[in-house]
């Protein structure tokens, strides 16, 4: 069944106008007056919809019962990421909301090939976040994860507190790593779990060493180098299934 994201509030018998943008997905999709969708506003739970009118300017839709429906995993994963270059961001932050990241923060890491500045950071913000709704919508996740602006990392560890709090994991994928894989917790923490990742050429000793004053414990992965791109998603997959999140 379609499901359409809607920043807004709604209750059982209203009728809504879809916005312009889902009003166009709706036509894409061919869909007629009358049949069944979904919607969530993506704070928790979903409604059944009925298409009521379709036209060339609008569309309206009549809510349905609300379901407290979750496909959230028993655990949270802040995703830190450094900006990677080209589409390579796009598709790491559809790919790591299918696999169930609570929140994502891009970082200005040394080694950036990007940079993000004014106008253009706002832009890139603004993608990043729709791709974080299309990929709700397809996903069935109900919940949509928290995209932070773009930060300069070193501005980003100063700004945490020092050292993780009760139940708090900190990690960071590092080629010095001495914490192995295997030896994470078997159970997944009572608090939140951040994975801090570099850019492209990864982070440099200095900001290594900056995170591991902060409390991230570096963490490996064998002896195979992975791309950026690839190592968030690797470890998220990896953390589902040790932790229960498949």
């Amino acid at each position: 069944m379609p499901r359409f994201f809607l920043d807004s509030t709604y209750a059982a018998g209203d009728v809504i106008t879809l916005p312009d943008d889902v009003a166009r997905h709706v036509q894409v999709l061919r869909l007629q007056a009358g049949d069944a969708l979904v919607v969530f506003n993506g704070r928790g739970g979903q409604n059944e919809a009925r298409l009521v009118e379709i036209g060339k300017r609008r569309a309206l839709v009549e809510v349905g019962e609300f379901a407290d429906i979750e496909a959230e995993p028993p655990y949270r994963i802040r995703l830190a990421q450094g900006i990677a270059g080209g589409d390579k961001m796009d598709w790491l932050i559809e790919k790591a909301v299918e696999l169930g990241v609570s929140g994502f923060v891009p970082l200005a890491a040394a080694r950036s090939v990007v940079r993000l500045t004014g106008e253009r950071a706002e832009r890139r913000h603004a993608h990043w976040q729709g791709i974080v709704q299309a990929s709700c919508e397809q996903c069935g996740r109900n919940r949509l994860p928290e995209v932070a602006a773009p930060v300069d990392l070193d501005a980003w560890l100063s700004a945490m507190p020092p050292a993780p709090r009760d139940g708090e994991l900190r990690l960071m994928l590092s080629p010095r790593a001495s914490v192995p894989f295997a030896k994470l917790p078997a159970e997944a923490p009572l608090g939140n779990v951040t994975l801090l990742i570099g850019p492209e050429g990864g982070l440099t000793p200095a900001e290594e060493d900056a995170a591991l004053a902060q409390g991230f414990a570096p963490l490996g992965l064998g002896p195979r180098v992975l791309r950026t791109e690839t190592a968030g998603i690797a470890v998220l997959a990896a953390l589902a299934a040790r932790w229960g999140g498949w």
